[in-house]
């Protein structure tokens, strides 16, 4: 459907820190920033990938080999086995870290982000092609499943928290619980007005995960709108399974994905119907997938070929291997 897919030879964006700003940072927000409202989603990745980067000089060659493996799967599927063990069931422990008690977000709030993830990665969630555009594409089930194993809570006296990965470490934080066999996800007040960041495959375990501000945590609760159905989890842990932004985090850029339309660029709020992209072919971009940066109610698939992506990494030999042993 469009570009050929290239190998990234350098720029991989490790993580993944979505703003709810107005505008693009040069600066990752401090961890004490006052708290913005939410209007609509950004990003810091550079900011972030340069950091980690500086942290872990073998990242970028990790990535190339990721990377590498993922498109021999996406070039011939079926030489590898990409379910294991059919349903591949993810267990997730949330992490919860709260200076008040609002943000102190509850089990139902919680549980209401797993439901809104095992309905958007099966493609059952019920707002599915609402609109005209993209309506005969097939629900992509990407056969995964998500169940809350913990919860885990700490009281803290930070105001907020920044993309330092702070919260993920004991002495601030909470130390993720085994991240080769369980999804971790911080819930926390992101400061600068930050939705949630996720880290890609070929990061340290000690940092696997996502992270999502409580105000853009499940549908209820404190979760506000544009961003109180969930979506902002249903995106990062796309950046988890190795998908990137649909626009390719460049003007015109490569998502590397097949079937997913060329996009000038980020598309945010709700745009009509039939929205062009101003890239060559001017096709019709897909601003309701989940990895565009459309608010909550906008957004609700994802496509064949992101499921090929995302499934990649539990191949035998893929990143998130060890996620679909029995």
């Amino acid at each position: 459907m469009k570009k050929t897919l290239l190998l990234l030879a350098g720029g991989f964006v490790l993580f993944t820190a979505c703003n709810k700003s107005a505008s693009n940072e040069k600066n990752l927000p401090k961890e004490e920033d006052t708290e913005v409202t939410a209007t609509q989603r950004n990003c810091s990745s550079q900011d972030v990938l340069d950091l980690q980067l500086k942290t872990d000089p073998s990242l970028g060659q990790r990535m190339r080999d990721i990377e590498a493996f993922t498109q021999r799967i996406v070039e011939n599927p079926g030489s590898y086995r990409l379910l294991p063990s059919g349903i591949i069931e993810i267990p997730v422990v949330f992490n919860v870290l709260y200076r008040t008690a609002a943000e102190n977000v509850s089990l139902t709030q919680l549980q209401s982000q797993i439901d809104v993830l095992n309905e958007d990665y099966s493609g059952t969630n019920a707002d599915r092609n609402l609109t005209s555009t993209y309506n005969t594409v097939k629900a992509a089930d990407i056969g995964i499943r998500f169940v809350l194993d913990v919860v885990n809570r700490r009281s803290t006296t930070k105001t907020s928290w920044s993309t330092n990965d702070a919260m993920k470490k004991s002495a601030q934080g909470i130390a993720p619980t085994s991240p080769t066999t369980k999804l971790n996800i911080w819930v926390c007040n992101m400061g600068g007005g930050i939705l949630g960041y996720a880290q890609f495959p070929g990061g340290a375990a000690a940092t696997d995960g996502v992270v999502l501000d409580n105000n853009a945590t499940g549908r209820t609760g404190t979760a506000a709108a544009p961003f109180n159905k969930g979506r902002t989890a249903t995106h990062e842990v796309g950046h988890w399974l190795n998908l990137r932004h649909i626009w390719g985090d460049a003007t015109c850029g490569n998502d590397l994905v097949g079937d997913t339309p060329t996009h000038n660029t980020s598309n945010f709020g709700c745009p009509a119907a039939g929205h062009l992209s101003t890239c060559a072919g001017t096709p019709v971009e897909m601003t309701m997938n989940y990895m565009d940066y459309t608010d909550d109610a906008c957004m609700y698939m994802f496509s064949l070929g992101q499921r090929t992506r995302m499934l990649a990494v539990f191949a035998s030999g893929g990143p998130r291997n060890s996620f679909a042993q029995p």
